[in-house]
Parts: C-alpha cells; structure tokens; sequence
C-alpha cells in the first residue's frame, strides 16, 4: 500500500493489488447492519428460517459481504477518487456467515487518461475470498482517480470489454438452499417467481432519510477510508462543500426498500451494471422502485429461478409517479441506476 494512496500515474495494466486486514465478520457486524439499513429479508434475519431452506445457519446479507470486500479495495484504488463510476459482471458465488474471514486481490485491467489531463478512469477486477480461500464474490469497477501531477506520462489507453450482464447460466445457488422449505407466510411476501413478468414495475413506497451519523458510521463498518466520506474539514473546499454519502450505502438502502414487493428475492446473485448518477448527502430521503427486465430458469433447479431487476433510487422525491416519468436520461432526483439478479423461490411451504 502506498502510503497516501495510489494516483492514476501509479497504476499499470496487470497490477496486482494484494489488499490490507483480512476482516472476520461477526454477528455484531450483521447487527449493526441490520440497524442502519433496515434489512428485513428472512433468510439472512433468522437461523430458522434458514435452516428450514437447507442452510447451515442464517449467512450474512449479500451486500454486507459486497461492501465489506470493496472496503478492502479502497485504500489502493480509490482513496484518491473522484467519484466511482460503474460495476460489472459482479457474481456472488459463496454465501458468508458469521466467522467467516474476508481478504480481497484486485487487479488493474483498464486505465484511461481523462482530457484534463487532471483525472482518469482506473478499471480493476477484484475478487473477495474467504479463509479456506474459496472466491465468495467478483466484481469489476472503474473509478475517477486524480493525477498527483498533471504531467506525469501515463500508459496508452486500455479500456476493457465488459459484459452488459452476467449469463442467467452462469449465477450460483448457494450451496444446500432448497426453496421446498421456504415458507412464504413467515418471509412476508406472497409473489413467487412465477408472478413476475419482464417488464412490471414496482413502487417500493417507503423511504429512508440518511443521518451523517449514520452514513459514517456504516462507512467505517466496512472499513472504507475514502476520504470524502468522513472529512468535512478538506470537503469543505470540495465542489460539493460537504461529505458525499458512500455509493454502496445508497444500494444497500435500496435493496432494504425493495422488500416491499420483492420480499421473496431471497439473494442477490449479481451485479450487471450500476451508476450513482447523483451525489447523496446526510439529510436526503432515499425512494426507490424497480423494473423486472427478465426472469430465467436455473439449470438444473426446479425449486428457484432468477429476476433480472433494474431498481433505480430517488432522492427527496417519493417515486410513486417515477415509472411513467423515466424515459431518456434520468430524472433529477435520481441518484442511483442498479442493474442485478435475484434468486426468487418457484415454491414454498405456504
């Protein structure tokens, strides 16, 4: 780790980041994240349930263990960023549990100089493991990074070719999950798979203020030190004047939201594409609501399919009229566009 972080100069096309403190996650961490985000999914909220559904015990929420990798990544490829920009080909291949121990390696894949000469695009693919060193979670990422001086020579372009979706075929159940035993009354969500066509659009209705507190206090959870996330005294000099709400928090609220009509998306499998199209900031009321773009059986599985889902979330702007007003472009309450699959139940108990 290069001390004061890594600017665009410092990266090279196949670099390999082994990143700092492997962090073991406890019952504690799944606690405060359920207290700052509101998760109520009930595979991940109780032993029970889970190991009704075949689990050996409830596993952590998807995207703690997403945030918890990416925090790994921060100190080496964004601790100078400008903004980060999008995700691809993100797939979920392991649930964690409670004792798991999470490290996370990136490597460089793409740099772009940006025309300032002031920025450019750092492209890396980062893969999160567990302690027997089984991959948990992949995902790739580009980021807006600062030169530390505006006329150090840079490599070529390289810009990689990214998939626009992970293949329905290629998304993982987790290990033992029978959805035989999923009991839909207790999940507090009727709709199963079948119930969902391409193309419905759901209002998730409620919405969630962000406190600075509370934004800084789940951005420490995952070990995140980018700095304009926590230091009023130099973001005060910033465009902004004030300290933007991590990125991942805003998804993470937005998948808590989408419980209210998605209550039997019982995982997040992957990640297509996502954008923060907006800055968030302490004081802003999250809305959100989401657009099944496909569904897809599983091979193999009789018990779950996969949806193909397009949550976008809103600030300060309830979206209960947001379906029929988003055509081109985005509405300017939009503050994040988030392309996933799901794992949804075929069957339950009840």
């Amino acid at each position: 780790m290069r001390e004061g972080g890594n600017f665009f100069e410092d990266f090279r096309i196949g670099q390999e980041l082994i990143h700092a403190t492997p962090r073991t996650v406890t019952a504690g961490d799944v606690a405060l994240y359920t207290a700052l985000t509101g998760g109520r999914f009930a595979v991940q909220s109780a032993e029970t349930f889970a190991r009704d559904c075949g689990l050996a015990a409830a596993p952590i929420d998807d995207l703690l263990a997403f945030h918890i990798v990416f925090g790994k990544t921060v100190p080496d490829v964004s601790l100078n960023a400008v903004a980060n920009l999008g995700y691809a080909e993100g797939r979920f291949l392991r649930p964690v549990f409670p004792g798991d121990t999470l490290s996370t390696v990136s490597t460089v894949i793409g740099l772009k100089e940006n025309q300032n000469r002031e920025t450019g695009v750092v492209y890396v693919r980062s893969v999160g493991r567990n302690q027997r060193d089984e991959v948990v979670i992949e995902y790739c990422r580009w980021v807006m990074v600062r030169k530390r001086d505006k006329d150090a020579p840079v490599p070529a372009a390289s810009v990689p070719k990214l998939a626009s979706a992970v293949a329905a075929k290629d998304l993982v159940v987790p290990s033992g999950f029978d959805a035989r035993g999923y009991d839909r009354v207790l999940a507090g969500g009727e709709a199963l798979f079948a119930d969902y066509a391409a193309g419905r659009k759901i209002d998730h209705r409620d919405g969630f203020t962000i406190e600075e507190a509370e934004h800084m206090m789940a951005t420490r959870l995952y070990q995140n030190t980018a700095k304009v996330h926590f230091n009023q005294h130099t973001e005060a000099k910033s465009r902004f004047g004030r300290r933007l709400i991590y990125g991942g928090h805003v998804i993470s609220l937005a998948r808590a939201l989408s419980f209210n009509g998605l209550a039997n998306a019982v995982f997040v499998a992957a990640i297509n594409g996502g954008r923060h199209v907006a800055p968030t900031f302490a004081g802003d009321t999250i809305y959100a609501w989401s657009e099944v773009l496909d569904r897809a059986d599983l091979p193999g599985r009789d018990d779950v399919g996969a949806l193909r889902l397009k949550t976008l979330a809103t600030k300060n702007e309830n979206c209960a009229a947001f379906p029929d007003k988003q055509g081109e472009g985005y509405h300017p309450a939009v503050v994040l566009d988030f392309d996933y699959w799901v794992l949804m139940p075929k069957v339950a108990r009840r």
